[in-house]
């Protein structure tokens, strides 16, 4: 657990799985290893950070691949995990 100043309240602790929890339902985009990328709705996920993802786009070196219902991203591949600003 990291503390850390968020939100201009001082003390506030930042925890991954609270983010994950907050950003269910909503539009997230995540890179992983190999030069790919998904965004997509986060329909949920465990404590080892697989995600469940649904309409899913993926993009593989910066070129779209094409749109997907349902995914599971493993979560040893992911390197990162961006909640989108816009929901």
């Amino acid at each position: 657990m990291v503390k850390i100043m968020a939100n201009n309240k001082p003390g506030f602790i930042a925890r991954p799985m609270d983010t994950l929890k907050n950003s269910l339902e909503k539009n997230i985009m995540i890179d992983v290893k190999g030069s790919r990328s998904y965004s997509g709705i986060l329909e949920g996920y465990d404590i080892y950070m697989n995600l469940v993802l649904k309409n899913v786009s993926e993009t593989i070196n910066g070129e779209n691949k094409g749109v997907f219902d349902k995914m599971l991203l493993r979560g040893d591949n992911i390197i990162f995990i961006s909640p989108s600003g816009g929901d």
